[in-house]
């Protein structure tokens, strides 16, 4: 079984994915205050069709919303159709909150 693992390196600005210590890929984002707008998600060609990309987008989000300080705004098309698959992340949308 593969060991992947899945770190924010907000040195970098970017979410990362791991497949047996190899990167796999990332999701960047850009930080101001209570936003958090993802820019770019790119998955390694050698790793696609693994679900890695959505695993990484969860898991990115799941951190976002464990800390409660900032709405998202997804830039990035992957990241915009997945929150669109999973209604159950609209609420972190920027403009969604009530």
């Amino acid at each position: 079984m593969a060991d992947i693992a899945i770190r924010n390196h907000p040195e970098a600005q970017r979410y990362e994915i791991t497949l047996d210590g190899h990167l796999a890929g990332f999701a960047d984002y850009m930080l101001t205050d209570g936003l958090i707008t993802f820019t770019h998600t790119e998955i390694d060609p050698a790793y696609e069709g693994q679900g890695l990309g959505s695993q990484l987008v969860r898991a990115a989000l799941d951190d976002v919303r464990a800390t409660g300080e900032r709405t998202v705004l997804p830039l990035c098309p992957f990241v915009k159709a997945w929150i669109q698959r999973h209604p159950d992340y609209m609420d972190l949308l920027y403009g969604q909150q009530s």
